[in-house]
């Protein structure tokens, strides 16, 4: 006896198409032979859900099969096929042709989108305080200006092509144990496009893009660091078949300053000051990126190293929300030779510094050392 074919499929007997070929799919996605390899009982078991599918799939067997059961079949199942059934077909193909997983439908061909490109770009420190307009020359493939992009030549026709009838696709029908199933693919002629260029554009060769060279204008933001990138969108290269262009990305690489250096948006200025002016202070003007010269004032017995902020006068950031601080690191400068006045005066200095102790901390200093090192 065999089996009910509404048992085998796990529907009931008043399922509509649409839970027939859902029941089917999951069951045959199951017990494919495919997924289940010298397995003979999923084997028999797939036969048999292809036989239940094959007879309630089709409204006329249907009808025939609840009137009389399998004796109202005039024929059985094995006979129509399903019995020589050798699964020439594999589990791959039977889910993008019965499924829809993308394969069997075939898509149109399309065209590529266009590289995204790379430009690297120096600048000032003082064009990234402020900003700037800077002009680049980038050679890229884009679209062919003698024939706009069609690739065929100047006055000449594009015919549709003969073998798709400009679809772009070819329709193949196919028999299998589910049924006659179409497949679409790629036409060979055209390559998708539909269209056959009887005479190629010499420009470009018939691909609808050439390369030329072209002048570009990059917006520089205030505050840009070394590293960052700009994006110029759909300036890279054309795609082809109307497919997008590519960007194009400018890399920014600020040079080194001669005197100030930059960490994140903050400057580090040195600044050399004379023995005297560390000793006694003074007041240095500082010129800044904005152009203006600030007054800093530095006390009296400054030490080389010592740092003064000034806030809000480094770099301005990015995001608009205000600007570093400007560090001041003093360098106290030795002379490398002295004048006999110079000499006199240091040694009357040095002498009134022993009188008033002044030089205690650093023999100190070396009397630490000594016994540190020497015991």
């Amino acid at each position: 006896m065999k089996k009910d074919y509404y048992e085998i499929l796990g529907v009931p007997r008043n399922a509509s198409q649409d839970e027939i070929k859902q029941a089917y799919r999951r069951l045959a996605r199951k017990y494919h032979p495919d997924v289940n390899p010298n397995d003979r009982q999923a084997e028999e078991k797939f036969k048999e859900i292809n036989e239940a599918y094959e007879v309630l799939s089709d409204p006329e067997k249907r009808s025939r099969y609840d009137a009389y059961g399998h004796e109202g079949l005039s024929t059985s199942a094995a006979e129509s096929g399903f019995g020589g059934f050798g699964f020439d077909i594999g589990f791959g193909d039977l889910v993008d042709m019965f499924f829809g997983t993308g394969r069997a439908g075939g898509e149109r061909a399309v065209g590529e989108e266009g590289a995204d490109l790379r430009y690297d770009l120096e600048i000032t420190l003082e064009e990234a305080f402020s900003g700037a307009t800077k002009r680049i020359t980038v050679e890229r493939l884009r679209e062919c200006r003698a024939c706009s992009g069609t690739g065929a030549k100047p006055g000449t026709r594009i015919d549709v092509c003969p073998t798709c009838r400009g679809a772009g696709q070819i329709r193949y029908h196919r028999a299998t144990f589910l049924g006659s199933f179409s497949t679409i693919q790629t036409c060979p002629r055209c390559e998708g496009q539909g269209r056959v260029i009887r005479e190629p554009c010499m420009a470009c060769d018939g691909t609808g893009r050439a390369r030329r060279i072209d002048e570009l204008t990059v917006d520089i933001p205030p505050g840009v660091e070394n590293g960052m990138r700009l994006r110029l969108a759909g300036e890279g290269e054309s795609g082809t078949r109307g497919m997008r262009a590519g960007d194009l990305y400018v890399f920014v690489h600020v040079a080194e300053h001669e005197f100030f250096k930059r960490r994140g948006a903050d400057l580090f200025c040195e600044v050399p000051i004379s023995f005297p002016q560390a000793a006694l202070g003074c007041e240095l003007g500082i010129p800044t990126l904005d152009g203006e010269e600030i007054q800093v004032n530095i006390p009296p017995g400054t030490q080389t190293g010592d740092t003064f902020k000034l806030r809000g006068l480094g770099m301005p950031r990015v995001d608009r929300r205000g600007r570093g601080d400007l560090h001041i690191i003093v360098r106290v400068v030795v002379p490398k030779s002295l004048t006999p006045k110079q000499r006199r005066l240091l040694e009357e200095f040095a002498a009134a510094s022993e009188e008033a102790g002044d030089s205690d901390e650093p023999k100190s200093f070396f009397q630490r050392m000594k016994q540190k090192l020497l015991g």
